[in-house]
């Protein structure tokens, strides 16, 4: 009898449970992935899985390429700005062609990965839920450069079937993949057992090779053999596989010595980062490679590099450094100590740009905590600011809190290590507790914590805070480590400085802002109101877009949305001038015509080189009537009580501050019960390559779709949500709704 599968399917190996196991379940998932690499014809990919909680992306399982590549991506928050976090997060396809569209769009993962390839990041849903994201990668499109001697002999080989893979999968197929891995994930959850990311990512050995007979072996050996140059085989980890003698001879070493080694391991004058990186970038972007070395004491050596799925083969032989291609070589020398693996450097830069990004402090400590501590593989991290003589506790994660409020305001002199290093400006590294106890007798013993890092925070020569990692296990912190973590710490205290002034200017800048707009809306019996504000200019929450509402009498009010000319602080000068001004107005109970004359003619006596629009409505409650007039500012959007919504269409006036004599001809609308009329500006619907009538009527049917009846304050908010998600906006946004109660 035949076992069924979930998709209807008879599964041909027999019957099986009902109910598979994890690790059926985790082999299907390898197998689709699998199926997915083979029918998009990439050569590598993996699967990034939501953690329980859906905050963050995390590494379950890859193929084509060692996981370590991926190793700035191990973990990462669902807001984080990568191509896998995107395609998520914005439930979208994520296409970067070449490596040219990867700096652009995503320089951190540029950095991180400085090889030629190309890359796309699907999101894996069902309908509209998420389940993570599969990534592919493939060579990216070829670019014209220098070609050396041996460069050109690679080319006449012609291209092997990656190469020929270039213009990169269809997308349709990758979607159809990842809707493939979308309906395994969901059958899974469905029957209670949800496939979450594992403790640690996964590595799927490459496809089997052909079965070849011991005489077809002998006789490829005996070929190899027989070759002037040295021939040589790595797996897709770095690792000896096959070494001829004329390799092992000419690479200074013995056949024994070097198989299962990395050479940048086991030959001295290999610990260049130089070596690894041409090995990684044969191994990412599939193509051909050639680079020249000097061995010791004074032999130059040629190394042509040919990847596949299995591996890379490498051919060498001696060379003169005058025949070399440009920029090919790389002259190596013996070193003393241990060598910071090319790795780490690119992890290191990974953040480094990542914390370059960060604005406010709130962002340095998400990314301390969510990206940091898989990085380096940490089970706690906790941050400290000095403040006032004190050491306070900003963020932490995976402590205690009791045992953080310990160290939560002590003075700078306390006898803790991280008190103690921002006084030495010296890290402090404690590979055992027993070494921390030897240094500090007065801690205790943490549950679960072995080893610990602890890192001052200096920036310009001052002390900000400090940084402790913490890790479940005894850690040695080799010299290579301790220059990661101490350059680290570097770039921490850079980031947390910045991001505290921008925190700062942030505050006065809202303090400003709150001082140029209303505290709040009047209350009028059967009005029912709502204003939103959002500056464009991140780092300065402050801008030229002003709005009011202001309570004449009982039954009349009078309405104001503005905007002058530019967005910055010059801008909301003139808004705290001509704000107040046209409120005066209305509290004397001017017709909007009249309103606008005379704010017209105060800034033409000013002359401040802006321009100003403003719209002026004044509503009679009593009579349900409207009275409007405009100086050169977008037309306002009223939604009848049947629910249908327009446009209208009012007398365009001339823009305020340019005519002494201009005149604002007015317009009377009725406002019967059930009428919300919406007041903008025009940063709400202005979109790059979208015509404004278009986007104006675009802001209409977006009314008219709009649930009812509803609170103004819901619907000024899904109005600004939908702004924020269709486009980048580069202007300011004012929102006024008025909407008149059917009860009064």
């Amino acid at each position: 009898m035949c076992a069924i599968r979930e998709d209807g399917a008879a599964h041909p190996y027999g019957s099986r449970p009902p109910s598979p196991t994890e690790s059926e379940r985790r082999s299907e998932l390898d197998r689709l992935l699998e199926l997915a690499m083979r029918d998009t014809g990439v050569h590598a990919g993996a699967v990034f899985l939501l953690t329980s909680d859906r905050r963050a992306l995390r590494l379950e399982v890859i193929a084509g390429i060692p996981a370590e590549y991926l190793a700035p991506w191990f973990g990462m928050a669902l807001s984080s700005p990568v191509p896998a976090a995107d395609a998520v997060r914005e439930r979208r396809l994520v296409w970067l062609g070449d490596p040219q569209e990867i700096a652009r769009r995503y320089p951190r993962a540029a950095i991180a990965l400085p090889y030629h390839h190309a890359v796309a990041a699907a999101p894996i849903l069902t309908g509209t839920t998420a389940w993570g994201a599969l990534l592919l990668f493939w060579p990216g499109s070829d670019t014209a450069g220098p070609a050396g001697p041996s460069t050109e002999r690679l080319r006449a080989t012609g291209p092997s079937p990656e190469r020929a893979l270039a213009t990169g999968p269809s997308p349709e197929r990758v979607r159809a993949a990842a809707r493939s891995l979308g309906r395994f994930l969901r059958d899974a959850a469905g029957t209670g057992h949800a496939v979450l990311p594992g403790p640690a990512p996964r590595s799927l050995p490459p496809p089997p090779a052909r079965r070849r007979g011991p005489g077809e072996a002998l006789a490829a050996v005996d070929f190899v053999e027989r070759l002037p140059e040295g021939s040589c085989s790595l797996d897709l980890e770095g690792r000896f596989t096959y070494v001829s003698a004329t390799a092992a001879a000419l690479l200074g070493s013995s056949v024994p010595d070097l198989i299962g080694t990395r050479p940048w391991q086991s030959l001295a004058w290999c610990a260049d980062p130089v070596f690894e990186d041409h090995y990684r970038a044969a191994v990412i972007s599939r193509e051909p490679g050639y680079y020249t070395a000097m061995a010791p004491p004074d032999r130059w050596l040629a190394f042509e590099l040919y990847p596949d799925g299995s591996g890379v083969s490498v051919r060498i032989s001696p060379t003169d450094p005058n025949g070399a291609s440009q920029g090919a070589a790389a002259r190596t020398e013996t070193r003393q100590g241990e060598p910071i693996r090319l790795g780490e450097v690119y992890r290191v830069l990974h953040l480094a740009a990542a914390l370059s990004e960060a604005v406010g402090v709130c962002d340095v400590v998400d990314l301390i905590t969510e990206e940091m501590l898989p990085a380096f593989g940490a089970r706690t991290v906790a941050l400290l600011a000095a403040e006032d003589g004190r050491m306070r506790v900003i963020a932490c994660r995976g402590y205690r809190t009791r045992l953080l409020k310990q160290f939560d305001g002590v003075p700078l002199t306390f006898p803790a290590p991280a008190v103690r290093v921002l006084a030495t400006g010296v890290p402090s590294f404690f590979p055992t507790f027993e070494e921390l106890s030897r240094a500090y007798p007065a801690l205790l013993p943490q549950d679960g914590l072995h080893a610990w890092a602890f890192l001052p925070l200096i920036a310009s020569g001052r002390p900000v805070g400090s940084c402790v990692f913490a890790f479940d296990s005894p850690r040695s912190f080799p010299a290579r480590q301790r220059v990661v973590f101490t350059a680290l710490a570097g770039l921490i205290a850079q980031a947390l400085e910045r991001a505290r002034l921008y925190d700062t200017s942030m505050e006065l800048a809202q303090t400003l802002q709150a001082a140029l707009l209303p505290d709040s809306l009047p209350d009028l019996p059967g009005l029912d109101a709502a204003a939103r504000y959002l500056p464009s200019v991140r780092g300065m929450d402050i801008g030229g877009d002003f709005y009011d509402l202001v309570r004449v009498d009982d039954t009349t009010a009078a309405a104001v949305i503005g905007d002058v000319q530019g967005h910055n602080a010059k801008a909301a000068a003139l808004v705290g001038r001509v704000r107040p001004a046209i409120r005066s107005q209305a509290l004397a109970g001017a017709t909007p015509a009249h309103a606008l004359t005379q704010a017209n003619r105060l800034l033409v006596d000013m002359d401040p080189g802006r321009f100003v629009s403003c719209l002026y409505a004044h509503l009679d409650l009593a009579r349900h009537r409207a009275v409007l007039a405009t100086a050169g500012h977008p037309p306002p959007v009223v939604r009848h009580p049947d629910g249908h919504a327009e446009v209208l269409a009012l007398p365009p006036g001339l823009l305020l501050g340019i005519d002494p004599d201009a005149e604002f001809p007015s317009t009377e609308i009725p406002l019967p019960p059930g009428t919300v009329l919406a007041l903008y500006t025009d940063g709400l619907v202005e979109t790059a390559g979208v015509d404004l009538d278009d986007a104006m009527s675009g802001l209409a049917a977006q009314l008219a779709q709009a649930a009812r009846p509803q609170p103004m304050d819901r619907l000024a908010t899904a109005l600004i949500d939908h702004a924020r998600q269709t486009a980048t906006r580069t202007d300011d946004i004012a929102l006024l709704l008025i909407g008149l109660s059917t009860a009064a």
